[in-house]
């Protein structure tokens, strides 16, 4: 069930490309989860880590 979950939340992901050159990432629904990295698959790796946190 958290799974699924998490998978769900997952998928309405929102991802930015920011003028510095780093990726942004945040899920609306769930207040304070959001990542930061040099790369797109690190930014969803990081994001997913504060998800499931």
């Amino acid at each position: 069930m958290l799974t699924h979950y998490i998978n769900t939340a997952m998928h309405k992901a929102t991802y930015e490309l920011l003028e510095v050159g780093t990726f942004y990432s945040e899920i609306s629904h769930c207040p304070g989860v959001w990542a930061n990295a040099a790369t797109l698959e690190a930014c969803r790796d990081d994001l997913q880590d504060t998800l499931e946190g």
